[in-house]
């Protein structure tokens, strides 16, 4: 399939990205308005594409938001533009809620309570918000996690398996948010979502595109009809596997 890519008209243009082995020549966009998935068995490079991007880990390449350099911002300013979700959140300290989701408003320098405010409502965890953290369960922390994120009013949402762990209902609540925060701004105003995951049915419903790893490099980009075929999977993940995209909810299993 082809994978060449234009920054004409992307949100997000990021050409020839790589990082040690275990990410070569990474090229893709990012749409305004978009969901893009990042698929991909264990150690296809999924965590190292979506840090370089965030510009937390040393990688080659470049990544343009709007044809501005990123890796030429002040880290604050970057900040502000992409929001990191990380597959892995947790505290160290036993924070109230608030201050957890205000931590989201670091790289502006200020508490903005109507962001903070509109995080929480958006995120459904106002109830929440004068409780510890450490006294959440796991679907409650991970929506107050995203609510930290969405609190620094990011262009860019980079979320790292951001449902590993949940329970079913939890997944589709944080899939649902994550669909949201597109769905909920104009096209031209620059939102989008790159998001990291294994369920392949889960990406096809909620994905607008998908991107496909394999040992490191992208293999398929494109609709999930055109990349989750049944013969490319099988080739990828090394077994038989099924595919039933018309379904709903679309199905991929096991053969």
């Amino acid at each position: 399939m082809d994978v060449t890519v234009s920054d004409k008209g992307a949100l997000l243009h990021v050409e020839g990205l790589g990082v040690g082995e275990r990410l070569r020549d990474a090229g893709f966009d990012l749409r305004s308005g978009e969901v893009l998935g990042v698929l991909g068995r264990n150690g296809a490079g999924k965590s190292s594409l979506l840090q370089a991007v965030a510009g937390i880990v040393p990688h080659r390449g470049n990544v343009r938001l709007e044809g501005h350099n990123l890796d030429a911002l002040p880290l604050s300013q970057r900040a502000r533009l992409v929001g990191w979700l990380p597959q892995n959140s947790g505290s160290a300290w036993s924070l109230d809620v608030r201050d957890v989701v205000a931590l989201g408003r670091l790289p502006w320098g200020d508490e903005d309570a109507q962001a903070i405010a509109g995080a929480a409502r958006r995120t459904g965890i106002e109830a929440l918000m004068a409780r510890r953290i450490d006294q959440l369960s796991g679907g409650e922390q991970s929506r107050v996690w995203l609510a930290r994120v969405l609190a620094g009013q990011p262009r860019v949402l980079l979320a790292d398996e951001p449902i590993a762990s949940l329970d079913l209902a939890y997944q589709r609540q944080i899939l649902h948010l994550l669909r949201a925060y597109v769905d909920g701004h104009a096209a031209d105003a620059g939102h989008g979502v790159l998001l990291a995951m294994h369920d392949l049915g889960l990406a096809a419903r909620y994905c607008d595109r998908v991107l496909l790893l394999d040992g490191g490099r992208i293999v398929a980009l494109g609709t999930p009809a055109e990349v989750l075929t049944e013969e490319r999977l099988s080739q990828v993940f090394d077994v038989p596997v099924r595919v039933r995209l018309g379904d709903d909810p679309p199905m991929v299993a096991l053969k």
